[in-house]
């Protein structure tokens, strides 16, 4: 019989679902595997999407095979500005494209052969699903970690709505590309610094990339120093400046302030060139912060005269600078000019005139007049003098805490997090504006605010959603005092419904809470987290949530995700993102009916190791497609009996792939374990026959890869259960053991890369383990190997032709 992928896998499928296959949940062994779910864009899946799906759809199988209950839920993130953009370009209302987006998405997920419990589906923007949003919200209010504010916030003038530092790239939005300016405005503000230590301190508890979790550090960006306080002359005004570097204060020789600090409004009336730097704020409005703040870029300022500041230590009047190097956002907009020991203070004041003033010396020998940005000892600092930078920052801060001049503080990198969009499509903030009683709760059993169906949802770009147009939905009455009041018009950011998705999936059906505790406990955290994005973004926002849900009581864990795989993009065959703009894009659809999905699936696994991005080639589909014709047509020389074989390594062989495919899936090396299962198959091929109990074993091991035709397979064989409600297969430690030797793997004679291979590795088994490998695939494939050179143990050479 002909292998008819088509005709297979709809068969497969279907029953899967019916007699729901994967929803082994009552095991006694859990594991919990989820993907980051999908923003269900208009244009569909392209197939760099679904890499993660089939990796995480991999490890989940060989789970359940291992006789773990599984989770592998699949949901949908719609609110926020992808959706309401797609609507208003479309001219279609919101909830309806994302229906018809996600109905979309689903075909083409379920096309591929998923183990999605669909009964667990969740939708961001389902009333049911935000209730608990918005509980979420309210219980942080309750805190005081939810909070108005009316400071500048980054407001994109194209997407006519404020966002947070974490939705900038450079300085501009996103996800239009707009240069974002500040802009004063009323929003909500969710108190993220409260959580930043716990944060990073509990970074060591995650199997997490290493690269992930600097990322983090580095956008948390903890820092400990010095608040001092510079009094302004002949007024009750302050500037409180943060520094780390305490010890160099006897050099400070003037003060910066950023343009947006408020104490240049107020003093305002007091400086003499005020026309001046009015025309210089105004230009700095221009200004991304990226520009402002680039280190090669020549730095400007504007001096504030008439007004001058009083040096904590010496009391000696400096001058005062407005310059936009200095951003609001960080520390307290206000630092100290140390030209003697900063870089930037340096060119600073060599460009206006200012002095510089040594204070620290280095105690090694050094360039007379270098800028001495280092720990030292103490010049020209009275009685601090002679002491080492460590032990003067200690008594200098015990001096400044004595005279209430300053006191030791914590700083952050990050900022809070803006948590209000002036737009339509997203969660209601549930509170309410009421005259007499403030900003008061909507009670928790008037959840969920919905939100009103209307014809016009385009944004105003006044600064207030187009909720607040709604008269019959903003007006209401007060919950305590039952006066007129108004309800909150802004809506929550994208990032909001994905901040807990994975505790509902446990629970998905849940009205009385929004997990049920006993539940949770059994199944969070997420073993398995597997996505490609968001390194600093949604991983800090959840990671904060659950951290506040801990201390409330209502998840048991400090951490929702125990480990984390991180996966390198599929690129368009020309090498760049695929993108509609570039009219690279590969539909799935498109693969699938061609190959099959599961040739499609194996294609995915095999292409490269799974945290490298790697270009799209269709001619590795052909070879996937082919092994699997391969891995159909041995069904023919399937024998009861074990009998003699001209190999005499496959037994060995065997338990090697037993035992270096589960390793590899475990591991999340993908391609080497794809690359056993084609040797194994190369050497069947060379029988006459082949064992029934050995091709069994091969069929489990290739299952979680190319689950439809081994069920096919499966059933072929006589078995009358699923293959994965099958015993994954165990190995034979001592025939599965082999002496392996690390050796270079050369490209016409120069080593490219290197691989690990068992001694015995025969040749065809070399071949195909070298071209695993990312970079000598790349080297290789489209060339016409003249020669292939393998000694074991010693060479590995491509010798290629022109």
């Amino acid at each position: 019989m002909k292998y008819d992928s088509k005709k297979i896998e709809k068969k497969w499928q279907l029953y899967w679902e019916k007699n729901g296959t994967y929803r082994q949940y009552q095991r006694p062994k859990k594991q919990y595997i989820l993907d980051m779910f999908p923003y269900p864009s208009g244009v569909g899946l392209h197939v760099g999407h679904p890499k993660g799906y089939i990796a995480s759809d991999v490890y989940a199988r060989l789970k359940q095979l291992q006789g773990y209950g599984v989770i592998h839920p699949m949901g949908w993130d719609a609110f926020g500005l992808p959706a309401e953009q797609y609507a208003i370009k479309n001219k279609v209302h919101p909830s309806v494209a994302v229906k018809e987006n996600i109905t979309t998405f689903k075909k083409q997920l379920q096309k591929i052969g998923f183990t999605y419990d669909w009964e667990r589906e969740i939708n961001t923007t389902d009333p049911e699903y935000y209730r608990w949003t918005q509980w979420i919200f309210l219980q942080l209010w309750k805190k005081g970690l939810a909070y108005e504010s009316y400071d500048p916030i980054n407001w994109c003038p194209s997407c006519q709505t404020g966002l947070s530092n974490e939705d900038l790239e450079q300085g501009r939005c996103e996800r239009c590309g707009s240069v974002v300016e500040k802009r004063p405005m009323r929003q909500w503000v969710l108190r993220i610094t409260a959580y930043a230590d716990k944060m990073l301190r509990d970074l060591k508890k995650l199997d997490w990339p290493e690269g992930v979790k600097e990322a983090q550090r580095n956008w948390i960006g903890r820092s400990e120093g010095v608040e001092v306080v510079f009094y302004v002359a002949n007024t009750e005004e302050e500037i409180r400046v943060f520094t780390t570097r305490l010890d160099t204060i006897y050099g400070c020789t003037y003060v910066v302030v950023a343009p947006e600090h408020p104490l240049v409004k107020r003093l305002e009336p007091r400086i003499k060139n005020g026309n001046e730097m009015k025309e210089y704020l105004a230009a700095t409005k221009r200004k991304t912060d990226l520009e402002r703040t680039e280190l090669n870029k020549d730095k400007t300022g504007i001096l504030l005269q008439g007004i001058e500041v009083i040096h904590p230590f010496t009391g000696e009047r400096l001058p005062i600078y407005v310059a936009d190097y200095v951003l609001a956002t960080y520390g307290n907009g206000a630092v100290m000019g140390v030209p003697a020991h900063d870089e930037r203070d340096s060119a600073f004041a060599k460009k206006y005139g200012l002095e510089i003033r040594q204070s620290i010396e280095n105690m090694q020998a050094a360039e007379p007049g270098e800028v001495f940005i280092e720990d030292g000892r103490l010049v020209n600092s009275k009685e601090f003098t002679g002491l080492t930078s460590a032990e003067a920052r200690e008594k200098m801060v015990a001096w400044l805490k004595k005279e209430k001049l300053g006191k030791k503080v914590v700083n952050y990198k990050m900022r809070e997090w803006v948590f209000s969009r002036q737009r339509y499509w997203g969660e209601p903030i549930p509170l309410i504006h009421c005259e007499q009683c403030g900003v008061v709760p909507v009670p928790e059993k008037d959840l969920p605010v919905k939100l009103p169906n209307v014809k016009s949802y385009e944004p105003t770009g006044t600064g207030e959603s187009p909720l607040a147009g709604i008269a019959k939905w903003v007006n209401v009455k007060c919950p305590v005092c039952h006066g007129p009041a108004k309800r909150e018009t802004n809506t929550m950011p994208q990032w909001a419904g994905s901040c807990w998705y994975y505790l509902r999936f446990i629970d998905p059906k849940n009205t009385k809470a929004l997990v049920d505790k006993k539940k949770e406990k059994v199944w969070i955290p997420v073993d398995v987290y597997v996505g490609g994005d968001h390194a600093t973004r949604h991983l800090i926002y959840a990671r904060f949530w659950h951290k506040f849900l801990y201390d409330q009581g209502v998840v048991s864990t400090s951490e929702p995700f125990s480990r984390l795989e991180f996966l390198g993009l599929i690129l368009a065959a020309d090498g760049r993102k695929m993108s509609k703009r570039w009219g690279n894009v590969i539909n799935p659809d498109d693969v699938i009916a061609e190959f099959g999905a599961d040739a499609f699936r194996i294609y995915e696994m095999f292409m490269g190791p799974f945290e490298q991005s790697i270009a799209w080639n269709t001619n590795g589909v052909v070879g996937t497609r082919r092994f699997l014709e391969k891995t159909w047509k041995l069904q023919n020389r399937i024998t009861e009996q074990e009998l003699p074989s001209k190999n005499k390594n496959l037994g060995n062989l065997l338990h090697k792939t037993i035992k270096k495919v589960t390793e590899d899936i475990e591991a999340f090396k993908f391609n080497t374990a794809v690359s056993s299962l084609m040797i194994l198959v190369n050497e069947f091929e060379k029988d006459e026959s082949v064992y029934r109990d050995s091709y069994r074993t091969f069929l489990i091991l290739l299952a979680p890869f190319a689950p439809h035709i081994t069920e096919e397979l499966w059933s072929k064989l006589g078995e009358k259960q699923s293959i994965f409600l099958a015993p994954w297969p165990k190995y034979n430690p001592k025939l599965a053991s082999e002496e392996t030797k690390t050796i270079g793997v050369q490209v016409n004679g120069k080593v490219r890369s290197t691989i690990e291979l068992a001694l015995d590795t025969s040749e065809a088994e070399a071949k195909v383990l070298a071209l695993a490998d990312a970079k000598i695939k790349a080297l290789v494939n489209g060339k016409k190997v003249q020669k292939f050179i393998y000694v074991p143990g010693r060479i590995l050479n491509f010798v290629l032709g022109e």
